[in-house]
């Protein structure tokens, strides 16, 4: 028999007097998801060419969320992309662009997102892959949780280079759960655990759990391939580099290429050569049923949160650390400033407010997460960070999407950005990305580094600019079209100008 809870949000004191209670925060995150998802199917799906999708928990996740068709993050790669996310700010101001700096040693001693909740007054309790792990983070930035964090154990029985991708037998899962079997075990645990307080208004709870697929290697239990008959895959409609591309804008996907089953193949990297065909199949497959492995897994959690009757008193959020290219252009893998890199899944349920669900298309971005949050939880709003904010522990560079649940038609970013860090001949080089509602539009300058983390317009490496309106898989650089150069030269000042001065109007 389900129990049914009052929400603690409005409790009822002896004095008959309304005391005003905090939500609680269930922070999830998946590693390396793109927006594959059936709630993105139309212009903002990654593809045209897919098999039908299997995500029941996040579709329905999202129809009582706000869902964010056009999310972008700051930097696909793992590290980068979360430290802006969880200390709301851009990689220019963290300072992290790769999987080794930690932003508290390079940037500056900023409060993340659990550590604001954590000073608030909450339990903050995080497991899994919530920052990068290891040195890039100093081991899960301890200051930001109250509890031990926690990790899967034997995490490496199914993370060799041995093999890309593997469907793991019932048999062998059944005797040792996988990673993200493991994490969802812990969150159901920890869940549990926090109820009681949560309830009587005693103690809030921020609970992240950081799921690991679908990331590479593609592990996952063998039932999920029957989701996705093998005559269901197709290979992409786009296995060429784009037209006119810049060499500095590609990646060899040297993260794909390591693992020994790829490595035998001999396969370059280079622009518009590909890997074979069955290789690209199973690939393909075996990351939708990586995906699919990770949903289910999440779902078990989400159902966990209503079983407690903590639903009604807790924000949801769900987002991917950044997009992924799944052998579109012959590209694999994050590192590149392509939609299909940059382009991620986000979505934050708000008991109350999102209950029916919203959709927004309006260009946001993951700096805007944690200012979201914070005003989610009627919780002092956070100031927006000054040009230099490198002394200030607690500011913001995005904007709250609160406004968009009130209207998501609303006039709000005219623009987005990303980047993405290169070198040549011992030449740092910074690609730096513009996304408005029909371009995108990217230039490769030289790049200062430390101490002055500038960009060097005058020394250029390459230019792109894709019309999506024409051409929304970016398969023809228009940089070097003469019927372009108006609004080249238009996006190349609003890329120079940078993200402050396209603030929404609220």
């Amino acid at each position: 028999m389900k129990i049914w809870y009052p929400s603690t949000c409005l409790l009822l004191s002896l004095s008959v007097i309304l005391v005003h209670c905090r939500r609680n925060v269930l922070f999830l995150v998946s590693d390396d998801m793109r927006p594959e998802l059936p709630i993105y199917y139309g212009p903002d799906f990654p593809t045209p060419v897919h098999p039908p999708m299997h995500s029941p928990n996040l579709d329905m996740l999202a129809s009582k969320s706000l869902l964010l068709k056009r999310a972008y993050v700051q930097q696909a790669v793992c590290s980068p992309s979360r430290t802006s996310l969880l200390t709301g700010r851009r990689p220019d101001t963290t300072h992290v662009y790769d999987l080794v700096k930690y932003f508290r040693n390079v940037g500056g001693n900023f409060t993340t997102i659990p550590e604001y909740f954590k000073q608030q007054g909450y339990r903050s309790i995080g497991m899994g892959k919530i920052f990068h792990p290891g040195r890039a983070s100093g081991h899960d930035d301890p200051i930001s949780w109250t509890e031990p964090y926690f990790h899967a154990p034997n995490l490496g029985l199914y993370g060799t280079r041995k093999h890309s991708w593997r469907a793991v037998p019932r048999s062998e899962y059944e005797v040792q759960p996988l990673p993200d079997t493991q994490l969802a075990d812990n969150a159901i645990k920890v869940l549990r655990d926090v109820a009681p307080a949560a309830r009587s208004g005693g103690k809030n709870f921020f609970v992240a759990v950081g799921f690991h697929k679908p990331h590479l290697p593609f592990i996952f239990p063998e039932d999920f391939l029957a989701s996705y008959p093998i005559e269901s895959i197709h290979l992409p409609d786009n296995e060429f580099a784009p037209v006119n591309m810049p060499e500095v804008a590609w990646s060899g996907y040297g993260e794909l290429r390591a693992y020994l089953d790829i490595l035998k193949l001999n396969a370059s990297g280079n622009p518009n050569t590909s890997l074979p065909n069955d290789v690209v199949i199973n690939l393909r497959r075996a990351y939708y049923s990586a995906l699919s492995h990770t949903d289910n897994e999440l779902g078990r959690v989400l159902q966990e949160l209503e079983n407690l009757g903590l639903a009604n008193d807790t924000i949801v959020s769900f987002w991917g650390d950044h997009g992924w290219q799944l052998g579109e252009h012959g590209e694999w893998c994050k590192h590149t400033n392509f939609e299909d890199a940059v382009h991620a899944p986000m979505m934050i349920h708000v008991p109350g407010v999102t209950d029916k669900g919203l959709v927004t298309e309006r260009l946001t971005e993951f700096v805007d997460l944690f200012p979201t949050l914070v005003e989610a939880a009627e919780l002092e709003p956070l100031p927006l960070c000054p040009e230099n904010s490198d002394q200030i522990g607690l500011c913001r560079e995005g904007t709250s999407l609160m406004p968009l649940m009130r209207d998501p038609t609303m006039e709000w970013k005219e623009a987005v950005f990303s980047q993405y860090p290169r070198s040549k001949n011992g030449l740092s080089i910074m690609g730096y990305s513009i996304r408005t509602d029909q371009y995108r539009y990217t230039e490769w300058p030289g790049f200062s580094g430390p101490p002055a983390y500038k960009p060097e317009w005058e020394t250029m490496f390459g230019a792109e600019l894709y019309d999506h309106n024409s051409d929304p898989e970016e398969n023809y650089n228009r940089a070097d079209d003469p019927k372009y150069a108006t609004i080249r030269n238009k996006l190349r000042d609003q890329l120079r100008t940078g993200w402050r001065k396209f603030l929404p109007p609220v």
